[in-house]
């Protein structure tokens, strides 16, 4: 399922969509492709999984300017528009181990024990894991991968953006 909707990707904590007996690790890969264009910024990224009827479950990662004074960086994270409806007006970053600086081209990697999440209520079923990217003097751009969650079954899927993201693989094991 591709959406080029969204410029903007932010990865906060990730969530383990899991039952309390479920061990494991979430590993995500988010891509980000080399552009040819006269202007180019790091784009802001986030990534999150969100239940079948588009609920944040979980922020994974949230990747935006940490460096500006005054942290002006945290103002731009709005321009993640989906994740920012979602839920991220309501975070107060940074968020330790789900936020971070914006990442340059190339592949960069998200993983969480699952032992670490707090999402053992969560039941089996359909879910979406999220990427959002948004660049400055640039484009957005919205991957929602769709997976089945059951505890105890791997997980492993994948899509890959248009222009703004790369491929994007999502794996749990437990």
């Amino acid at each position: 399922m591709k959406n080029s909707s969204a410029k903007t990707l932010v990865a906060l904590s990730v969530p383990a969509v899991v039952s309390s007996a479920s061990a494991g690790q979430l590993t995500a890969k988010i891509e980000i492709p080399q552009l040819d264009v006269a202007e180019y910024h790091r784009p802001y990224v986030a990534a999150w999984i969100e239940s079948e009827e588009r609920e944040l479950i979980a922020n994974l990662a949230v990747w935006y300017d940490t460096e500006m004074r005054d942290r002006e960086g945290e103002t731009w994270l709005k321009d993640l528009r989906q994740w920012w409806r979602k839920g991220g007006r309501s975070v107060d970053m940074p968020v330790d181990g789900v936020s971070g600086p914006t990442k340059p081209v190339g592949e960069h990697e998200i993983s969480v024990d699952l032992n670490a999440t707090d999402l053992s209520s969560k039941p089996s079923g359909s879910y979406f894991f999220v990427v959002e990217a948004s660049r400055e003097v640039g484009g957005r751009e919205l991957i929602r991968i769709p997976f089945q969650w059951q505890s105890g079954n791997p997980v492993e899927a994948s899509d890959a953006g248009e222009r703004e993201l790369g491929k994007v693989n999502l794996k749990i094991e437990n």
